[in-house]
């Protein structure tokens, strides 16, 4: 009996120390946590993150400038008007350009860089060797048809002119019914409308995308001109200058000629004459002597 009573307060000291024992261990695991949890949340402060080093800075990569593209060229437009004003004697076909606005519509196509103009410009003398009265009986649109008549909506060079002159009639820029044909002769190239067949004389600006030739005639389509229009009268031959006084003249010199024959002919006889007059003289010395 005595010595269960020894037994129990024996046991109870020991879990007393058990339970001593887990309190312990609670309380430290409870202050890791703690710990733990403090230390998380003086990392993720913003006083920490100052703190933290910079990320380094991105390296950046620098491309050679062969690499890089080379920018397109600006399109070269070039002024038609300034053109034909000084490329050569085309101021009246300038003159019907400007006055029908015909020349801001080739402007227009010769900047269109895909597909550009060719033009054929005639001479001054071309226009002067028709009567005046051809373009006044025109009305505005078909005088505007007559300078459209003289342009391709597509830029040709004089090179492309042998395979063109398969596809004739070739359209202008005044509409289908509005068509010329082309010969190329060994390089001697003929632009063919009803009533005109010039050729092309010189090449005034053959770059893409504007061909600009001047030719010796005025295009004439039939649907302008029932017959073909008269030409102006021919003009009067200048007079030619007066002989000179002082140079001989051809009648003169001939004249001349002559003059000098007659006298030594005459002095011929006067010669003769005078040999015969001796003669007789002698003789009748003679006759008196005997």
């Amino acid at each position: 009996m005595l010595i269960t009573q020894i037994k129990a307060p024996q046991r109870e000291l020991d879990q007393g120390r058990r339970e001593g024992k887990q309190a312990v261990v609670t309380m430290e695991f409870k202050a890791a946590v703690f710990t733990a949890a403090a230390l998380a949340v003086l990392l993720c402060s913003p006083a920490s993150a100052q703190k933290s080093p910079p990320a380094p800075a991105p390296v950046s990569v620098s491309i050679p400038p062969s690499l890089a593209p080379a920018p397109a060229p600006a399109p070269r437009y070039v002024d038609l008007a300034a053109l034909l004003d000084v490329a050569g004697p085309f101021h009246t076909f300038l003159t019907y350009l400007q006055k029908t606005n015909v020349i801001e519509t080739f402007q227009r196509q010769a900047n269109k860089t895909d597909e550009g103009i060719t033009i054929f410009v005639p001479k001054d003398s071309a226009f002067a060797a028709l009567k005046k009265s051809t373009f006044s009986n025109l009305t505005g649109d078909q005088l505007k048809t007559l300078l459209l008549y003289h342009a391709f909506p597509k830029y040709y060079p004089l090179a492309q002119f042998r395979n063109l002159s398969v596809l004739n009639p070739v359209d202008t820029f005044a509409g289908s019914p509005y068509t010329l044909n082309l010969t190329d002769d060994m390089g001697t190239i003929t632009v063919e409308s009803m009533w005109s067949k010039p050729k092309i004389s010189s090449s005034v600006y053959a770059t893409k995308p504007i061909a600009v030739y001047s030719i010796n005639k005025v295009l004439l389509p039939m649907q302008l001109f029932s017959k073909d229009p008269p030409l102006a009268p021919a003009p009067a031959p200048a007079p030619e200058s007066g002989a000179s006084d002082i140079a001989p003249s051809p009648g003169g010199a001939k004249a001349g000629a002559g003059n000098g024959k007659a006298d030594s002919t005459s002095a011929g006889y006067v010669g003769a004459a005078n040999c015969l007059g001796l003669l007789a003289a002698a003789a009748g010395g003679l006759m008196l002597l005997w």
